[in-house]
């Protein structure tokens, strides 16, 4: 039986890649991506004067990243399965140097919303980056370096709050944009340099009207839960959105299921492993990104509220930074943990350490010290968790399909962090105390938010439950082995 890595060397290579500068460098890109979603929170408040627009307007610029993300996350995965994982990596980061550029010569509204646009059409580097992971490393890696390039979806949120707070409160807002594009290129000259091309590829066409009817489902759905507190849950139009998403998922679903090469096998999405890893998943997304619309409001507001602690937004960034450092610090644990006991136990155990972060928060939210032991036991039960994902997913679908199936998984974390913003909206819009003659979040609506999001996780504990008993860490030398036929009659055809 072949090694993945002799694969590899018989496409052309003269020498396999080398495993540390391949996870590190894999890695680095996927901490970039995601510093794209904290890269505008310092300036939400001042992008409609930024922009000359209003803040309902100014708005898009946020929304626009996630819309995109959602569309381009299982189209570009299965592409990468077809046509080359780091192709397409490569093509992701170079939309984000893009996009980023865009943005940093932009002063009005329709340029931001464009950069921003091309900037989320990159989110698929971490899950390309897993697959790549799957297809070069030595199996032996596999479990830490998943597991650690899952985490980096959190790692670079936490770790880039701090940083962005701090270049826009001295420098002008541009300065956010050109150093993305900076950090963007020199990923894309390292993934050139060191990362190889995995040679396992399924072939075959692209499933053109699959990828526009979940295009269509995902845009529905997601533009009618980011903007619905703007427009009105009950409006016709929210309404209007909430049932073409629906209409459309059933009408792709229906398609799906009988066409020959569809983008996503609903069949293979259907075991139990890989649905029951989805559903905790879009849980644990929730469950995370409750405590991000949280604690950084709890450190903002004033003092004389009674609950609020009064820090600027740079303390803010400086304050939660230390949960993107245990996040990443307990990858390397869930990795281990993984190949003892399987990654069931590991996620269950990431799901009860994140809900009894929640906990705590409910009981001490007084001083900056509680903010910070809170942030970094959820941030320790999210890296437990994120990183038993890849390999859950991973165990039970073949080389062909990683791509596909991990660009899937990370869609429902992101599908879950939209549900947790939506709902959190809403609580905290009723849920209001009276300051200086404004509505502000009220101590108890921060608290149901924050005994929400241990509920999610617990929803996830329960989820995982149902996985099959004990998984082994994934090895990538026989579903690789199935694919190889296909993959190199493909690469025969080319």
């Amino acid at each position: 039986m072949s090694h993945p890595l002799a694969r590899h060397a018989k496409g052309g290579s003269s020498a396999p890649p080398r495993s540390n500068a391949v996870v590190g460098v894999l890695a680095f890109a996927g901490i970039v991506v995601s510093l794209m979603q904290t890269l505008v929170i310092p300036i939400v408040p001042e992008l409609p004067r930024y922009l000359d627009a209003s803040p309902s307007n100014a708005a898009w610029a946020i929304t626009a990243t996630l819309l995109a993300a959602a569309v381009a996350t299982p189209v570009v995965g299965r592409l990468g399965d077809m046509f080359g994982k780091r192709r397409m990596l490569l093509v992701s980061v170079v939309l984000l140097v893009s996009g980023s550029v865009v943005c940093a010569l932009s002063d009005s509204l329709v340029p931001m919303i464009v950069g921003r646009t091309l900037q989320g059409l990159a989110a698929a580097v971490v899950p390309l980056g897993i697959s790549i992971m799957r297809d070069v490393l030595p199996a032996e890696r596999l479990a830490g370096s998943t597991a650690l390039m899952s985490a980096s979806l959190g790692v670079g949120g936490a770790l880039g709050l701090p940083a962005a707070a701090f270049i826009a409160d001295r420098y002008d807002w541009h300065a956010l944009f050109w150093i993305s594009a900076a950090l963007g290129v020199v990923a894309l000259a390292l993934l050139v340099l060191i990362v190889p091309e995995s040679k396992v590829r399924t072939g075959g066409s692209f499933d053109l009207v699959g990828s526009l009817g979940l295009s269509a489902a995902l845009v529905s759905l997601l533009l009618a839960v980011s903007k619905g507190g703007d427009w009105g849950w009950t409006s016709g139009t929210t309404l209007g959105l909430f049932a073409a998403a629906v209409l459309v998922f059933l009408l792709w679903g229906w398609y799906e299921l009988r066409t020959a090469q569809p983008l996503v096998d609903l069949r293979t999405t259907a075991r139990r492993q890989v649905l029951f890893t989805n559903l905790a998943s879009v849980a644990l997304g929730f469950s995370m990104f409750a405590m991000s619309l949280v604690l950084p409001q709890v450190l903002q507001l004033p003092e004389q509220t009674g609950y609020g602690l009064g820090k600027s937004m740079l303390a803010v960034g400086l304050i939660l930074a230390p949960q993107g450092l245990v996040m990443m610090a307990m990858s390397a644990v869930s990795a281990g943990l993984t190949k003892a006991k399987g990654p069931k136990v590991t996620l269950m155990i990431g799901a009860v350490v994140v809900a009894a972060g929640y906990g705590l928060s409910i009981v001490s939210m007084s001083e900056v010290w509680h903010i910070v032991l809170v942030a970094c036991v959820i941030g320790g039960g999210v890296g437990f968790a994120y990183g038993a994902m890849p390999a859950l997913i991973m165990g039970a679908v073949p080389a062909s399909e990683t791509a596909a199936a991990n660009s899937l998984n990370t869609l429902m974390r992101s599908m879950g962090t939209s549900f947790a913003s939506a709902l959190a909206g809403v609580i905290l819009a009723q849920m209001t105390t009276g300051f200086g003659g404004h509505a502000l979040p009220s101590e108890n609506g921060f608290k149901t938010v924050m005994a929400i999001g241990a509920g999610a996780a617990l929803l996830a504990f329960f989820l995982a439950s149902f996985l099959p008993r004990r998984q082994a860490t994934p090895e990538p030398d026989q579903p690789a082995e199935a694919a190889a036929g296909p993959a190199e009659i493909s690469g025969a055809r080319s």
